[in-house]
């Protein structure tokens, strides 16, 4: 049959096809994101340097965990010619973060970027702010929303078992922590020369867990537009 000849290649177009709508499906959650973000499992954030081209690059992939600051200022310092810091992470500890971004900062010149199909989420956000110049490629996602302090449920069963006292001295650590963590935010991005309007609108708008309501969203993808609008990025390639 004629046919036959032809069959790889309509495999290989199906399967591009089907490869193509994966990366472009939408989470029903969370409508402006991808359903699955490409932002590496690694239980810690790896740093692997490697030639792209004429640049020496840093691979940054994995969680942002609380020994990601002193591991990147030493591959820093071992690796002095790197160009730019390649992000790809679900996030993690929040001023883990902040200070990883800070001594990014610290290496004048040193760029960050989001290439295409990676995602870049909540503590990652504040690791790429750091760079300067900062770029996320098109296909590239900066996922925000809103930090919590309640991330460990075990405590919170743990406070309401033993009473009430238990629980509003909790809650009260919880509301401290937070207005601290705040703060710190604020801080951070006036030093990074980004708006703080991204707090205020966009991060801070976000549920940090699920509601009983309809909407159930708990993050929220920003468009190159609102990534140049509150100083994310400085140019778009």
């Amino acid at each position: 049959m004629s046919w036959l000849p032809d069959l790889p290649r309509v495999l290989a177009g199906a399967l591009a096809l089907a490869s193509l709508t994966a990366a472009t499906e939408r989470d029903p959650l969370n409508p402006t994101c991808p359903l699955n973000p490409n932002w590496s499992t690694n239980a810690t954030m790896t740093l692997t340097v490697e030639t792209r081209g004429r640049m020496k690059v840093m691979l940054a992939e994995g969680r942002v965990d609380p020994g990601l600051p002193e591991r990147l200022a030493a591959a820093l310092k071992a690796n002095p010619d790197v160009s730019e810091i390649w992000l790809r992470s679900p996030g993690g500890d929040a001023r883990a973060g902040n200070a990883a971004g800070r001594i990014i900062r610290s290496n004048t010149g040193l760029g960050t970027r989001i290439p295409s199909g990676w995602a870049c989420f909540s503590a990652c956000n504040f690791v790429f702010m750091g760079g300067a110049p900062r770029i996320i490629e098109p296909g590239g996602e900066f996922i925000v929303h809103m930090f919590t302090s309640t991330g460990d449920r075990a405590a919170i069963d743990q406070s309401v078992a033993m009473g009430t006292d238990a629980t509003t001295e909790l809650i009260g650590d919880v509301e401290q922590d937070s207005a601290l963590l705040a703060s710190e935010d604020n801080d951070f991005l006036i030093r990074m020369g980004v708006s703080r309007k991204l707090l205020t609108e966009v991060m801070y708008r976000q549920k940090a867990v699920k509601g009983s309501g309809s909407d159930k969203s708990t993050r929220r993808c920003l468009t190159l537009e609102e990534a140049l609008k509150y100083g994310v990025t400085y140019a778009v390639e």
